[in-house]
């Protein structure tokens, strides 16, 4: 009798508690302001940002000292692909560095005067690529524009020299194709930006915004003399699973609205790549939003002012997009940096997102990622819970 008289306290306390919080999410503009504006708002700008994902005929100069047939054939070659336009034909070095200081040009391709005497010879030749480094996508769209009309040229060459010596159209077919390959990008075949980076931005603000409303809201009610973590005397002790899965329901019932807003229908409103089951993705989606409300709920503890989330603001997002590995292999990380990712739900997320949604696969392609952030869970979840069992006896010791 005793054990169900104490159960239903305890759901009595984890509804009020939970209904409470809501009513204190609600209340307040600033918090409704990142939860709902935020949260709605910000993925759909970051996809009109970078809504034109991919960039075509980036404009670049030609230095071709060599004058010669083959360095005219290649430069014809650039020009006709999708990735560069050759706008301009210096004579120097220097004229195409002067275009490229007064933005007309976004890289140079220079050919040296040896180009075709080194390749008649059976030489190495070179050919120096030049880019404005102010933007990844003219480095990679003059690099790939160069790489790939080079592998054609190399195959052109080499016919070339065996139909100088002698060699019949079926052998020399034969010669130059003895490694064929076949360019094949699956997930990302146009070599879009957005499709390469959204994915990751999108599970991003789900963990950020919702860390900065909690911590928000937990810096408001310290700054007004109260605290989530002030149990009352009826608990006597036994109120730090009330008060934290309590309030963690209220986080998680309002942003598993927001995150399934986020993780299917803005990329359907942008055309981005849906490949994954949408089961799949909903229990996705559950770990990942448990697992960000346990991780905000316990770093909201130190949050004392309600200014000290815009500090965190500033520099803590693109830290956390750093460390997702989209923007530099996670192989390369210092040891540091790469212990440090596993503070953040993020660091997981973000690939089990990808591995689901853009790469197709299933739960079981992210198990490792999602099996990680279950830990992470139950670690945040005790951590949460010992911060308000600390907070609760130092407001205690206060009082008295």
């Amino acid at each position: 009798m005793a054990n169900k008289h104490y159960i239903r306290n305890w759901f009595k306390d984890f509804w009020g508690i939970a209904t409470h919080e809501l009513k204190q999410i609600f209340s307040d503009s600033g918090v409704l302001l990142i939860f709902l504006v935020a949260g709605l708002a910000y993925p759909l700008l970051y996809n009109v940002i970078y809504l034109n994902g991919i960039l075509n005929d980036t404009p670049v100069a030609v230095v071709d000292d060599a004058g010669c047939e083959l360095s005219r054939r290649y430069i014809r070659e650039v020009d006709a692909t999708r990735e560069c336009s050759v706008d301009y034909h210096c004579a120097n070095m220097e004229e195409a560095k002067d275009l490229m200081q007064k933005r007309k040009v976004k890289g140079i391709i220079y050919f040296p005067k040896d180009y075709q005497d080194r390749i008649i010879r059976n030489e190495t030749a070179t050919i120096s690529v030049y880019c404005d480094m102010s933007s990844f996508l003219y480095y990679k769209n003059a690099l790939m524009a160069v790489n790939h009309v080079m592998l054609e040229e190399m195959n052109k060459i080499q016919a070339d020299q065996f139909r100088a010596g002698g060699f019949t159209e079926r052998q020399v077919e034969e010669l130059t194709q003895f490694i064929t390959y076949e360019e094949n990008n699956p997930y990302n075949r146009a070599f879009s930006y957005n499709y390469f980076l959204i994915g990751v931005i999108l599970m991003l603000i789900i963990q950020q915004t919702m860390f900065y409303g909690m911590a928000l809201l937990a810096g408001t009610m310290r700054e007004r003399n109260k605290s989530f973590a002030s149990l009352p005397d009826r608990f006597q002790g036994h109120g730090l699973g009330r008060i934290v899965l309590g309030r963690g329901a209220a986080y998680e019932v309002l942003y598993m609205g927001i995150s399934i807003y986020i993780m299917t229908i803005v990329p359907a409103i942008f055309g981005l790549p849906q490949r994954g089951d949408f089961g799949d993705l909903m229990m996705l989606a559950f770990i990942f939003v448990t697992d960000c409300v346990f991780f905000s709920m316990t770093w909201s503890t130190m949050i004392t002012r309600r200014e000290s989330v815009f500090l965190l603001f500033l520099f803590m997002s693109p830290i956390c997009l750093f460390l997702t590995g989209t923007s530099w292999p996670e192989t390369a990380f210092p040891t540091f940096w790469k212990w440090f990712s596993y503070l953040f739900p993020t660091t997981f997320g973000c690939k089990a997102y990808v591995n689901i949604n853009s790469a197709g696969g299933n739960l079981s392609a992210a198990g490792e990622l999602i099996q990680a952030m279950t830990w992470q869970t139950i670690a945040y979840v005790f951590l949460s819970s010992v911060s308000v069992y600390i907070e609760n006896h130092i407001l205690k010791y206060k009082q008295k």
